[in-house]
């Protein structure tokens, strides 16, 4: 999963697109390095992030989704948002499933909206906000309070008809660097809720402050992490650098055969 933010603030500069030739450059690169599904997200959720209008969200995303299907039709898109209204935009506009850091928290009706759609739902666990998650770091025991959270969810989700569903432990959400090594070592534990367990840790802070290096320079932290959560069961990554990433799972993949 490729990322690409039609954003000004996104914490990555090089996510960043502001133009639609922007978009289209990046979107071209991503899918011919092997990317196969392109995330596209209009709100940047950075620790502290400045809150924007749903109008403001749909007029950033909706026009991305829009070239991109013109121009790559056979395209799978994700639309990376918490608020209901502009996942049905985006879906209208030509996305495929729904990437939801909130899980439902942030929005009471995307759930239903989710189920009324009829696509896919990447469903994240994060406490909080954007802009108050950095506070709410206190777990009795973070992989049982995580597999509840997943569990209560899961259980809804189905209960309106919504089977495909991807997890996503929202490395870095409401988190302290040492809870995301943590939940990283322990990732195939939640391989026990028998969904797809996606993984986004794309230089992130746990990766650029634990090294004291800039952000720009994370990519090989990255591919570490990246091979470590394949390993652990991940069967999606979320990144910024798809060539690095696809020469990962490619590695891991071919020494998997082998040992076959």
């Amino acid at each position: 999963m490729g990322i690409l933010n039609a954003t000004p603030d996104s914490f990555y500069e090089g996510s960043r697109t502001t133009t639609d030739r922007d978009v289209l450059q990046k979107a071209s690169q991503m899918l011919e390095e092997g990317a196969t599904i392109l995330d596209i997200g209009g709100y940047s959720t950075r620790p502290d992030a400045d809150t924007i209008s749903i109008e403001e969200e749909i007029n950033r995303v909706v026009p991305t989704i829009e070239s991109i299907k013109k121009e790559f039709p056979k395209s799978v898109i994700s639309i990376d948002t918490f608020r209901s209204e502009v996942a049905r935009a985006a879906v209208e506009a030509g996305a495929d499933l729904i990437n939801d850091v909130s899980g439902g928290n942030l929005d009471k009706k995307m759930f239903e909206t989710v189920a009324t759609l009829k696509v896919p739902y990447i469903l994240m666990h994060m406490r909080g906000t954007p802009q108050t998650m950095k506070t709410l770091t206190n777990y009795e025991n973070i992989i049982a309070d995580i597999m509840t959270y997943f569990q209560e969810r899961i259980i809804k989700l189905k209960s309106l008809g919504v089977n495909d569903i991807i997890l996503d432990l929202g490395f870095g959400f409401a988190k302290t660097i040492e809870q995301n090594y943590f939940l990283l070592k322990n990732l195939s534990v939640f391989e026990n809720l028998d969904l797809p367990i996606l993984v986004g840790i794309s230089r992130k802070s746990m990766i650029y402050k634990r090294l004291d290096i800039p952000v720009s320079e994370a990519l090989n932290g990255t591919t570490i992490l990246n091979t470590i959560a394949l390993q652990n069961g991940a069967k999606i990554l979320r990144v910024h650098d798809v060539k690095e990433a696809m020469q990962t799972i490619k590695i891991l993949s071919y020494l998997g055969k082998e040992k076959d």
